[in-house]
């Protein structure tokens, strides 16, 4: 096996796994908002989804750490195929209500947060293998995830269309499967290998959180970006679909412009990728964050035409396409190898942690200010969330490059 191969095998069981996601973050929101017309019941299922993925995937580290990313990556893959592939068959039986669905995504978050830790945690070994910098490795793997979400959001909307937003989740199983089976095929045990059960399960998970407080800037990167993560939650999971119901629109259109955001995303990710050791960290992760964060919600609160806000998501998409590579290296860049699994689904999921809570602070905007000035303040809240994390003189760090020590700190 090459030293690239366990890259490439990555690559192509993330492309599965996250085109997947995406038709589901789609499918499940508009399946709820098409049978209930019910902003809060979206935003409660999403929520459902989202609060046990981020507790499952910040306690998990200390599981990656100890039985390798490679293990829990498989075993959670082959279970989402059976939890997503219950979701179509209920609802042909005539047996899918609210009250029967919001179990099977709380099951579904539970182990697509360990999941996705364990994937992510892959990343440094893997770059080391292949003896390439880890701007470019996750400039690579973030062109991937994005390209993936650009045909699953396309491809999602045409399903949805032809089939249903229930039956078009079997999609969503088979990339599990997928996924799951190139992982194990494609991807050997970790050069360095998993962590011997010294200490307690409690101990090893303080560990983790006690590194990550410790360090400003990876702080200061959580805090921006979970309250970041929280309105683009409220943004995609019921601001986005009702602005396009209300419009007169289909799932086609929010299909549509989501593919727009994504596969604009993909050029800026392949830039990363090409260039991202030479760039200025701290000053394109600031420009990215504008361009990528209020201008969408303000097109969208003012009612321009359609090209327009076509144009306002290819432009910020874009600009996102620069975050995640920086971020993924400034973080692993800093983090103990020992540490990776623990601090890394800590730091993530600590990102993730408004998630759940997006849906329903959109729906209960939208209830109590109406659509319009939802958008506008969500879009306000945005750009401030930008800015502030700048006024600390500790965050200026972010640009520094620098390596994690072999040890624990």
């Amino acid at each position: 096996m090459s030293a690239r191969a366990p890259f490439l095998a990555l690559a192509v069981a993330e492309t599965f796994s996250i085109s997947g996601t995406r038709l589901s973050t789609i499918a499940i929101p508009w399946l709820v908002l098409s049978t209930t017309n019910s902003p809060m019941s979206t935003g409660l299922v999403a929520m459902m989804e989202m609060l046990p993925y981020v507790v499952a995937k910040a306690l998990s580290g200390p599981l990656i750490d100890r039985a390798g990313p490679k293990r829990i990556a498989i075993v959670c893959d082959a279970a989402s195929v059976v939890a997503v592939g219950l979701v179509p068959l209920l609802h042909l039986l005539g047996m899918l209500t609210i009250p029967v669905l919001l179990p099977i995504v709380f099951v579904i978050g539970v182990l697509r947060g360990p999941a996705d830790a364990a994937k992510q945690s892959m990343v440094p070994d893997i770059a080391e293998r292949a003896a390439v910098p880890l701007e470019r490795v996750t400039g690579v793997v973030g062109t991937i995830e994005r390209l993936a979400s650009t045909v699953g959001a396309a491809g999602a909307g045409a399903l949805i269309a032809v089939t249903g937003p229930a039956q078009a989740l079997v999609f969503n199983a088979v990339t599990f499967a997928v996924a799951a089976l190139i992982v194990g095929v494609g991807i050997p045990v970790q050069r360095h290998a998993p962590a011997a059960a010294t200490a307690s399960y409690g101990r090893e998970l303080l560990e983790g959180w006690t590194f990550l407080r410790r360090d400003a800037v990876l702080m200061g990167i959580v805090i921006m970006v979970a309250t970041t993560n929280l309105l683009d939650q409220a943004f995609h999971a019921v601001l986005l679909p009702v602005w396009t119901r209300d419009a007169g629109h289909g799932p086609e259109l929010l299909g549509a412009m989501l593919a727009v955001f994504s596969g604009s995303s993909v050029v800026g990710a392949a830039i990363a990728a090409s260039i991202g050791e030479r760039m200025p960290r701290l000053v394109v992760y600031t420009a990215a964050f504008l361009l990528t964060g209020f201008p969408r919600f303000l097109v969208l609160a003012v009612d321009v035409p359609l090209a327009l806000v076509f144009a306002t998501l290819a432009i910020g998409g874009f600009a996102s396409g620069f975050l995640n590579p920086i971020l993924s290296a400034v973080m692993f860049e800093r983090i103990p190898k020992p540490l990776i699994g623990r601090v890394t689904s800590m730091s993530t999921a600590l990102c993730w942690t408004l998630i759940p809570f997006g849906g329903l602070f959109g729906g209960a905007l939208i209830s109590g200010i109406g659509l319009h000035a939802a958008l506008l303040l969500t879009g306000l809240a945005y750009l401030a969330a930008t800015l502030l994390p700048l006024a600390r003189k500790s965050f200026r760090g972010f640009e520094k490059r620098r390596i994690a020590d072999a040890g624990a700190s």
